[in-house]
């Protein structure tokens, strides 16, 4: 299996067909929006919008089927197709990535920033379809994704780390920040005091908020899992003492000192159910029952008052996902 072609996805789910109605976009200060990619369910994946004065960023693309809602967002915010500048993908998992070939194709003044490790794929991503039409097979595939186009090689910016970028007099420093997949960087926007996070600072949807406090967990997703330099990329992202994270799944958060800690303390609790389970007989069902009892446990314990069914059917998708990734890092030299 190619390193770079897991997703955040399930085989039987599809995103639904775009509606002509707007999608879900929550606005925050500094000219900052959430659009819902509207990716297998409402809320669990976002587009994040940055305006400037007038030109307008776009932070992950969801897929293809994303593209039609953005722009109607666009249009009702009075931003033309042409006014976009960028297109940022945190990294090249077809939840965040999938859709930028289409947006590109819309978008005809976009530049697309991609981590150095990701812009080949985006150039050329027959092996992203290949090893993902591998996983779910081609029918499904196509449901989940639609098109993946290719983006013009001369329209990609490679963004190692600490690459800076003024965005219509805004500046963003782009961070290397592996941990989820090495071809993962973080945005920080020093005008809002953030960081665009995509899946390094974990999840957090907001079925799971309680009186204003968010519950936060890590993304083991396969095949990249690195819990050394996950923690270190959380370490590095708090050095710069953000005020919120954006994130891909879903939105923004504050609290982050405290959260950052959670982040810690159950990304060290996988390693530890992963590796009491590395021999286990059928060992992903182990996993996904450990996981989902942990995460189950944690978010009771956070104050949510959902019943446990809808807990855990909101965190299903996720807990299938690290159970994955855990296993793949297990099996790997460096795997505990």
């Amino acid at each position: 299996m190619n390193n770079d072609s897991y997703h955040h996805a399930e085989a039987h789910a599809a995103p639904s067909i775009a509606s002509p109605a707007p999608p879900r976009i929550t606005d925050y200060d500094n000219g900052i929006s959430a659009i819902d990619a509207d990716y297998l369910r409402s809320g669990l994946a976002a587009i994040h919008l940055i305006v400037e004065g007038g030109k307008a960023a776009l932070v992950d693309t969801g897929t293809s089927s994303s593209v039609a809602g953005v722009m109607r967002v666009l249009d009702k915010k009075n931003l033309a197709p042409e006014d976009v500048a960028y297109v940022f993908v945190t990294h090249i998992h077809l939840d965040h990535a999938g859709g930028a070939g289409e947006f590109m194709h819309c978008l005809p003044n976009a530049k697309l920033v991609v981590h150095p490790r990701g812009a080949r794929h985006m150039a050329d991503p027959a092996r992203l379809i290949s090893s993902a039409m591998a996983v779910y097979g081609e029918a499904e595939f196509k449901r989940m994704y639609g098109v993946i186009r290719p983006v013009d090689a001369n329209r990609i910016i490679e963004a190692p780390d600490e690459f800076s970028l003024d965005f219509n007099g805004r500046p963003l420093l782009f961070l290397d920040t592996p941990g989820h997949a090495r071809h993962h960087y973080c945005i920080f926007d020093k005008k809002s005091q953030s960081f665009f996070t995509g899946d390094t600072f974990g999840l957090s949807y907001r079925e799971f908020d309680v009186d204003g406090m968010e519950f936060v967990f890590p993304t083991t997703t396969p095949v990249q899992f690195d819990p050394v330099a996950a923690h270190a990329s959380i370490e590095r992202i708090m050095s710069y003492h953000p005020t919120h994270a954006f994130l891909t799944h879903y939105g923004r958060i504050g609290h982050l000192p405290r959260h950052a800690g959670e982040m810690h303390d159950l990304i060290d609790a996988h390693v530890t159910i992963a590796r009491k389970l590395r021999n286990a007989p059928d060992r992903h069902t182990a996993l996904v029952e450990e996981l989902g009892e942990l995460l189950l446990r944690r978010v009771i314990a956070h104050g949510c008052k959902l019943p446990e069914e809808e807990i855990r059917d909101l965190l299903s998708l996720d807990v299938g996902l690290n159970a994955q990734g855990l296993a793949y890092w297990l099996d790997q030299a460096d795997g505990g």
